[in-house]
């Protein structure tokens, strides 16, 4: 392809719907699957697209998040390549960020320095494996301005979704972008399904650039890609979508084909985890032909021993990242980060463990997360009684998804 392709990670929301995990962090540096963090997922799909000019848009909370991007994402700048961490710039007076198409807005003059014709917009909280290349050469041969690309959804799950409805002539034409409908317009060739976008978008820039600017204008306009951005385009008449359905990414199998997961509460967030457990995971992080990338440090390898009764480790069905040690206790359908402990007699299940967590002798974890540095005392239980549990002030949701928060020590 003769065109030069530039792309924008938006990466400066609050992640309200998963404190407590970003109390203390941006929802795209929350850490994922043992040893990735949420943005990893963006950024590596960009990668192996083949995209060499990023540039990631930060916001709230962003310290953690700039220092994994600077520290892990480093390109060869001998050949112009780059991941770039931007921080709100106050350009265009001293304000923050007002919605996704004001941060664009905000941060024009990389566009300017760069002049691509192509860019390539898309979510930092998303988990899933996707080939721009594909949808870039679509777009092009379409001679849209801008392209959603959308993945099928039962029609049930539409109230939960920014919904694309498409043309009647099968042209890939958007006729309307209705954000959550409770009653939407099935696919042509599906009645039982919808297309829902997926917050990746491409466009020709100077497109991109004149809508921005014209949204910033509209004092009524809440300055949103999907809710204001799209709908210009579809009023244009210039809006096409691209099905993911369509994508082939290397490596990929049967069971984790089209995988994409919203990630935005805690509920997706635990059940993403436990997506990737199963002897045929439903995303298969061993894709080798399109890795997920991600910070490697100087950690020892995860080892499971005996404990002084000579009980050994039981781990099933789950992720043990580098530098743990289970001594003589059970750990199941579980995903632990690196460095974390578990000791004798202790059970862990159905659980997600971040970074250098120790759970004590003989205690309980059960359907719960923690995040970083959490020590659960010997013979505590965590998840068995959520009345207990919302007394020392955990959060427990809705399906009994237990919460610690950051540095917590459970004593009792």
């Amino acid at each position: 392809m003769d065109k030069k392709v530039f792309g924008i990670v938006l990466a400066g929301g609050e992640g309200k719907r998963l404190m407590p995990l970003t109390e203390d962090r941006a929802k795209p540096a929350v850490p994922f699957g043992g040893t990735y963090r949420l943005i990893d997922f963006a950024l590596s799909n960009l990668v192996n697209s083949g995209m060499r000019q990023i540039v990631v848009l930060t916001q709230y909370k962003s310290h953690s998040l700039d220092r994994h991007v600077s520290q892990m994402w480093r390109m060869a700048p001998q050949l112009g390549s780059y991941v770039a961490s931007v921080p709100a710039q106050q350009r265009l007076g001293k304000r923050w960020f007002q919605g996704s198409a004001d941060a664009i807005l905000q941060s024009l003059n990389l566009i300017k320095d760069e002049k691509p014709d192509i860019v390539v917009v898309v979510g930092a909280d998303h988990v899933y494996r996707m080939d721009f290349r594909d949808m870039i050469e679509a777009h092009v041969a379409s001679g849209a301005r801008m392209t959603v690309a959308g993945i099928r959804q039962p029609i049930a799950l539409a109230d939960q979704f920014g919904v694309i409805e498409e043309s009647a002539d099968g042209s890939g034409r958007i006729d309307a972008f209705r954000e959550k409908p409770s009653d939407p317009k099935p696919l042509n060739d599906s009645p039982d399904e919808v297309l829902a976008s997926m917050g990746n978008y491409v466009f020709d820039a100077d497109a991109l650039v004149e809508a921005v600017k014209s949204d910033g204008d509209l004092d009524d306009s809440n300055h949103d890609m999907g809710g204001d951005i799209v709908p210009y385009f579809v009023d244009r008449g210039e809006a096409f979508f691209y099905d993911l359905a369509s994508n082939t990414v290397p490596g990929m199998t049967d069971r984790d084909k089209y995988y994409w997961r919203d990630v935005g509460t805690i509920e997706s967030f635990f059940d993403a985890h436990m997506d990737l457990i199963a002897a045929l995971p439903i995303f298969n992080l061993y894709n080798r032909r399109w890795p997920i990338y991600s910070a490697q440090y100087n950690e020892p390898p995860a080892k499971f021993t005996r404990d002084e009764q000579g009980r050994a480790a039981e781990v099933i069905e789950s992720i043990v990242s580098s530098g743990s040690v289970i001594q003589g206790a059970s750990v199941v359908r579980s995903v632990l980060s690196p460095w974390n402990r578990v000791d004798s007699g202790a059970s862990v299940s159905d659980a997600v463990l971040f970074d250098q967590v120790h759970v004590g002798a003989g205690a309980t974890v059960r359907r719960a997360i923690l995040d970083k540095e959490v020590v659960v005392g010997p013979g505590v239980q965590i998840g068995v009684d959520h009345d207990h549990d919302r007394a020392r002030g955990f959060a427990v949701s809705d399906t009994g998804i237990v919460t610690v928060p950051k540095g917590r020590q459970v004593l009792e």
